[in-house]
């Protein structure tokens, strides 16, 4: 892609509507040194130096998406407690509409904790307690799509496994979208296994992949279109999902789109350098919806959203990429 048609299409990306779905976590990121090792258990003391919070799971979609265009909004449920509080005051201060979203006492507020000590991941404390969406929320819920599908040109599910996404729910979610002609992306969770049908695009990592096809995940082989493994699990979720477009993220390898009126087209990496994965497939599946709602070719979007992700494995924590580092990538 040349950089006029990358420009061209980052133009389009601020007149766009999306709404996100999904299961919303509070990030949480402590920072510090280590300088010894505990006397009480061969394990490092980290002296902590400073904390940071960031949306995460579907909230951080929307947060990539919120780099682009001012308008999105995030679905989704929370408990009552101050990490909800503080999960919706991160995503309205960044813009993010957080009116879809419910707050009930009766889930508990998703919080992943990160122990970082000199860019080195020590540890992840994860907080949650698994709660299936009742039937009186998703049915609000429901309502609430219905009621912004009409201003809305996509719809992002991103299923963390975490109970947001029960298979009534879902196929609901996509009976709305379709019959509102609107893009539906999802990122699936091979631990909840759903049947999804008539979606734009089905969005697993390799290993994801591998696991919805029913096969056992093998070593990668160079380059990708080589990867027998590789393809005959895109030619059995292809068929499974009957997805518009399925695109594997590949990690190092980039990522592989498979359509099932065209051979697969593998995009490598764009990434100079790796130094934290985490948050990595929320900014694919979010620029590559992006661009298709903004008028990109299927492999276009497969690109941009390639190079947007190779931009963030560069940073450390969860983060996202900016228009300027987007078309950057592009220019070097």
């Amino acid at each position: 892609m040349n950089r006029a048609r990358v420009q061209s299409l980052l133009a389009q990306f601020s007149n766009k509507r999306i709404l996100v779905i999904g299961d919303l976590i509070l990030d949480e990121f402590i920072w510090g040194r280590v300088s010894r090792i505990s006397p009480e258990a061969p394990v490092p003391v980290v002296e902590v130096s400073s904390e940071s919070y960031f949306p995460g799971g579907a909230a951080n979609v929307a947060r990539n998406l919120r780099e682009f265009c001012p308008q999105v909004s995030v679905m989704g449920v929370t408990g009552t407690c101050q990490h909800a509080e503080h999960l919706k005051r991160l995503l309205t201060e960044e813009g993010i509409d957080v009116g879809p979203v419910q707050s009930e006492p009766c889930y508990q507020t998703i919080v992943k904790t990160r122990i970082i000590a000199r860019q080195q991941h020590v540890v992840r404390i994860d907080r949650e307690k698994r709660v299936p969406l009742r039937p009186e929320h998703a049915a609000a819920a429901l309502r609430q799509l219905a009621a912004l599908l009409p201003e809305t040109d996509a719809v992002i599910v991103e299923d963390y496994g975490k109970g947001m996404l029960p298979q009534d729910f879902a196929e609901s979610i996509c009976e709305l979208t379709n019959r509102a002609g609107k893009i539906l992306a999802v990122d699936p969770n091979p631990n909840n296994p759903l049947a999804w049908r008539h979606v734009t695009v089905m969005k697993p990592n390799r290993v994801e992949a591998f696991a919805s096809a029913g096969l056992p995940v093998s070593d990668p082989v160079e380059p990708p279109t080589a990867d027998s493994a590789l393809l005959e699990a895109g030619r059995r979720l292809s068929k499974k999902w009957d997805a518009e477009n399925l695109l594997i993220t590949l990690g190092e390898h980039g990522v592989m789109l498979f359509r099932q009126d065209s051979p697969p087209y593998h995009a490598p990496t764009r990434a100079r350098e790796v130094f934290d994965v985490s948050g990595a497939g929320d900014t694919v599946i979010a620029i590559y919806t992006l661009a298709l709602s903004a008028g990109a070719t299927p492999a276009e979007a497969a690109e941009i959203a390639n190079h947007a992700s190779g931009v963030v494995v560069g940073k450390l924590g969860t983060a996202t990429v900016t228009p300027e580092e987007l078309l950057a990538s592009f220019e070097s």
